[in-house]
């Protein structure tokens, strides 16, 4: 028998590393409270988008993956890693899944064992908090009786290019010991292991990845509503500086920021800072208010688009291309598509919405058609939410009477782009 891994949560990141680590000839667990997710996990039906449901069955009949909502499954495991969601509640951490998996999985912590955070969080959390749940829990100690680490993750859903195994991992422990037991996992799972001196380290890069990106989607979000304020148009401009091949990275706008990570994780070291050293984090708070902003932006946008048409909002049909929040990805989790629908809702509009990557059940009050020819047609504008690759958009500006393009994926005379 391989060494027993247990991977809670059987989500976006937890799934593809547990099929990574059956490759790499672990004897996988996978644990998670959705008992439907289970059910589709037994039946070889993937829900994630990285793991094909071929992997899937594979892993089943290789005999060394089993899925389940009982936590005794994970008995006598070598190494535990933790993946499940860290939402904010009133812009403040929530733990409370972290919390549950630990108390869960204290009491089968043996010595010698391992257990790794990987789920997103504020500087300190690894040691102050899940390290006294776990000692608690067990009756060990670590580094004394077992090992503890943290490693962030860093999934993009979708991308073809840079997936868990070829994506270099950022490691660290407690104590040295704690280190050289996660690095020596992860280099079984992935090309590139980048160990840290501390889990606060490896917990503040995270933060820092994704503040960095949500602070520029800000300030190119906000440029784009001056610059069309100003009559520039800001993709020509944003194309021109990206020729520069030093001291810039290109991000575009949008109709805002949506997912597991822009619109929570920054304000995780917000939160942190104001605690720990009473300061505002400023660019993070900003950041914020101008992204938060910017599907009401959208739905003005469209309203001004509208009556230059001669056409109110109430009463009006909008056919919108994309609720997920990202490209090529069905996701809807705080996806700024979906204020835009709910706003235009209550403005009166007839709100139709086409998305390739999502089920006909969307929890919004819409209705999901084909972004077929008659479709465009019969709508009074249609907006381009999120550029899902799969849409014909040489038919989205050939068919359409008038198109609010806020990816910039569409040019003519009916267009109009954030």
């Amino acid at each position: 028998m391989g060494e027993k891994l247990v991977v809670v949560g059987q989500g976006y990141v937890g799934l593809p590393l547990a099929m990574r680590a059956i490759a790499a000839g672990f004897d996988v667990v996978g644990v998670d409270v959705d008992d439907w997710r289970v059910k589709r996990l037994d039946a070889a039906e993937s829900y994630v988008e990285d793991v094909a449901d071929t992997v899937l069955a594979a892993a089943h009949r290789s005999g060394r993956y089993r899925a389940t909502t009982d936590y005794a499954a994970a008995r006598d495991f070598d190494l535990c890693v933790i993946t499940v969601p860290t939402p904010l509640r009133e812009g403040a951490p929530d733990l409370r899944h972290v919390a549950d998996a630990a108390r869960r999985i204290a009491p089968l912590i043996r010595p010698g064992g391992t257990v790794i955070l990987e789920s997103t969080t504020y500087p300190g959390t690894t040691e102050e908090y899940l390290r006294p749940l776990l000692e608690d829990g067990s009756g060990l100690r670590t580094p004394e009786d077992f090992f503890l680490g943290y490693s962030p993750e860093r999934i993009d859903p979708g991308n073809t290019r840079w997936r868990l195994d070829n994506t270099p991992k950022v490691v660290s422990g407690l104590d040295p010991a704690s280190l050289a037991r996660v690095e020596a996992f992860y280099r079984r799972i992935v090309e590139r292991t980048v160990p840290v001196s501390s889990t606060q380290v490896a917990e503040l890069c995270k933060l820092l990845e994704n503040t960095f990106r949500h602070v520029n989607v800000a300030l190119v979000n906000e440029l784009s509503i001056f610059a069309g304020q100003l009559g520039i148009d800001v993709w020509e401009a944003i194309d021109a500086a990206s020729t520069k091949p030093f001291g810039y990275l290109r991000f575009t706008p949008g109709p805002g920021v949506g997912g597991h990570c822009l619109p929570i994780d920054p304000s995780y070291l917000s939160w942190k800072v104001k605690r720990s050293l009473g300061h505002n984090f400023r660019f993070v708070e900003l950041a914020n208010d101008i992204n938060d902003h910017m599907p009401a932006h959208v739905v003005h946008r469209l309203t001004l688009a509208l009556n230059r048409r001669g056409r109110p909002v109430n009463g009006s049909t909008v056919l919108l291309l994309g609720l997920a929040y990202k490209k090529n990805t069905g996701d809807v989790r705080e996806s700024p598509a979906v204020e835009v629908a709910k706003s235009l809702r209550k403005l009166g509009a007839e709100v139709r919405a086409a998305d390739p990557h999502l089920a006909d059940q969307v929890p919004l009050d819409v209705t999901m058609v084909a972004a077929t020819e008659r479709e465009l047609a019969a709508a009074d504008i249609t907006v381009v939410l999120t550029d899902h690759d799969a849409f014909d958009y040489g038919l989205v500006q050939r068919a359409a009477g008038l198109v609010f393009d806020t990816r910039n994926r569409c040019r003519g005379p009916n267009v109009e782009r954030l």
